[in-house]
């Protein structure tokens, strides 16, 4: 019986595509960098998500991550170079001032509360954005905590980052790996995390991508509501 979920933030309780959009565009016309089409953000947004997985395989450190991906980004674009690390800078800010949320997720945190699930947040995010984000959408209040890779120095799918986890719930009370859940959409960070830590995993699938790397899935949904027939069919 699940009684725990781990909850991952972008992509997943909150959709990235949308707030990434806004943010690029926000900080092209705050620095006064001209136009950001969508088919230059989808072109960073590659790039993005090249240098992530980069980290997650332990090759790069996350300040090589935030620097990197708009160098690499406004060289291939022929923006100046200079103005990559402060427009990082205020990236991390825009992230957060707006949020759209995945499905009808906030109403189904909502109910989890009351239903006596622990919740916590687990995200590889940098802490300016994602407490922002986390302030912004009111999971600050209705999730039992936040993990932050920036705050432990760990990130997913590193047994590390779980172990911390997993000490943060040991605070709130004692729980079997086969009663907590990990929900995410990143194969390489959620499901290889989940895996590396042998709890269980729910795969947010809503594109219906397939399983490239032969990870463990024990469920997979394309709805963040179906997850209610996994918690109280089981």
């Amino acid at each position: 019986m699940i009684k725990v979920i781990l909850w991952d933030i972008d992509g997943t309780l909150l959709d990235f595509g949308q707030a990434e959009n806004y943010a690029m565009k926000k900080c092209f016309s705050v620095l006064e960098m001209g136009e950001c089409t969508d088919a230059m953000v989808e072109r960073y947004a590659a790039i993005n998500t090249k240098y992530w997985e980069r980290l997650e395989r332990n090759e790069i450190t996350k300040q090589e991550v935030l620097i990197g991906r708009f160098r690499e980004f406004f060289e291939n674009e022929g923006l100046p170079l200079e103005k990559a690390q402060l427009f990082n800078e205020e990236y991390q800010i825009r992230l957060g001032d707006k949020v759209f949320f995945n499905d009808n997720v906030k109403t189904l945190v909502e109910e989890l509360k009351e239903q006596g699930f622990v919740q916590l947040a687990v995200t590889n995010g940098t802490l300016a954005a994602q407490r922002r984000k986390l302030a912004a959408s009111g999971f600050d209040t209705l999730l039992d905590g936040a993990v932050i890779s920036d705050e432990i120095g760990v990130q997913k799918p590193n047994i590390g980052f779980f172990e911390c986890t997993f000490g943060i719930l040991a605070k709130i009370g004692t729980y079997q790996k086969d009663e907590i859940v990990i929900v995410g959409d990143s194969l390489t960070s959620d499901m290889q995390g989940g895996n590396n830590a042998g709890i269980v995993c729910c795969w947010y699938n809503p594109q219906e991508e397939r399983n490239t790397k032969g990870l463990h899935i024990d469920y997979e949904i394309k709805n963040l509501m179906d997850l209610n027939k996994i918690l109280f069919t089981n």
